[in-house]
């Protein structure tokens, strides 16, 4: 009997499923961000055997990314890329994009087939979020303590001459902290210096906006983001007296580039708007 009665729980628990998805935006909000970060998590505990095996190789990004970009479709997202021939020059290079959500990973699961080998500047409390820290340390992902400069400084430095020696490309944030509030936020020196001090070229990457997603009512409908991928900005012949001016140049083709694709997306699903 008692069986039964937690079946017909079980059951009871599944089939109001639908309904809290469809009629609350905050059960759906909730919901998506489980299953990705439950997913992700899984994955982890799946892949640091493998990972294992080849220890600290950017190429396992390759594997997590296969692992993780159906997670997009799972929770109704679509990525579109555009200036797919800027990242795919095997190249050391510093990428420096705009960050919203932790969503924006989603959208790098899409890209690292293209960029082949390219890890990122996460920081430091993430490699804490076990599973998920101990695959991203084997992915070779660099974690820098944000509030040890001298101790970033060397991880940045060190980071540096492994990216030029294997040609790979570093993801940086410059923003620091992810906000969708329709907004360039100002930029930390920190990926300009690396680019500078190893004469590397900038690509800039712009996620359009997440009209989507709105942390502060708890909505996450279905969206589609444009990733642009624009030309690379040389650095060599630069010395740090340029950085004022490199960043900039850089956050200026990024927020003209942003506001530009935020408003395509929007005018594209309303053609209302996109008559006028």
């Amino acid at each position: 009997m008692t069986a039964s009665y937690t079946e017909i729980i079980l059951a009871g628990c599944i089939l109001i499923l639908p309904f809290l998805y469809e009629s609350s935006h905050v059960f759906r909000y909730h919901l998506k961000f489980f299953l990705y970060y439950s997913i992700v998590m899984i994955n982890s505990v799946i892949l640091i055997p493998v990972f294992c095996l080849n220890p600290w190789n950017v190429r396992n990004l390759l594997v997590a990314s296969d692992f993780c970009h159906h997670i997009s479709s799972l929770i109704g997202m679509r990525w579109i890329l555009r200036g797919k021939e800027h990242l795919e020059k095997e190249q050391a290079a510093v990428i420096v994009s705009n960050h919203q959500s932790s969503l924006d990973i989603l959208g790098i699961f899409d890209l690292w087939r293209v960029m082949d080998k390219c890890t990122i500047i996460a920081k430091q409390e993430l490699f804490y979020a076990w599973p998920f820290g101990i695959a991203a340390w084997l992915c070779g992902i660099i974690f820098i303590p944000r509030v040890k400069s001298d101790t970033a400084k060397a991880v940045m430095n060190e980071a540096l001459k492994k990216i030029k020696a294997e040609k790979t490309k570093l993801w940086i944030f410059p923003e620091g902290t992810r906000r969708n509030d329709g907004k360039i936020h100002p930029f930390k020196k920190g990926a300009f210096h690396l680019a500078i001090s190893g004469q590397l070229p900038i690509i800039p990457v712009v996620y359009s906006r997440y009209y989507f997603l709105d942390k502060s009512v708890k909505r996450f409908d279905h969206g589609k983001v444009l990733i642009t991928a624009l030309p690379q900005i040389e650095t060599k012949g630069m010395t740090l007296d340029d950085m004022g001016s490199l960043m900039e140049k850089v956050k200026n083709v990024i927020s003209t580039t942003f506001h530009e694709t935020s408003k395509e997306v929007v005018e594209g699903l309303n053609p209302i708007s996109s008559q006028k």
